[in-house]
């Protein structure tokens, strides 16, 4: 499988992994980032199934 024929989500997961390593920001740093970013968007998605919208 290309990256071109993979799922949205694999080549968002390999657009973000290249960013944080072409900003060399470190493997702690990342994960505990991209926890807070976790926790908004599943908060958001939350909000969105409970309006129905």
């Amino acid at each position: 499988m290309s990256l071109e024929t993979a799922p949205a989500e694999i080549q968002l997961a390999v657009d973000l992994i290249a960013l944080l390593e072409a900003n060399e920001v470190p493997p702690r740093l990342a994960l505990t980032a991209l926890a807070i970013v976790a926790r908004d968007f599943e908060r958001k998605l939350a909000a969105e199934q409970g309006t129905g919208d």
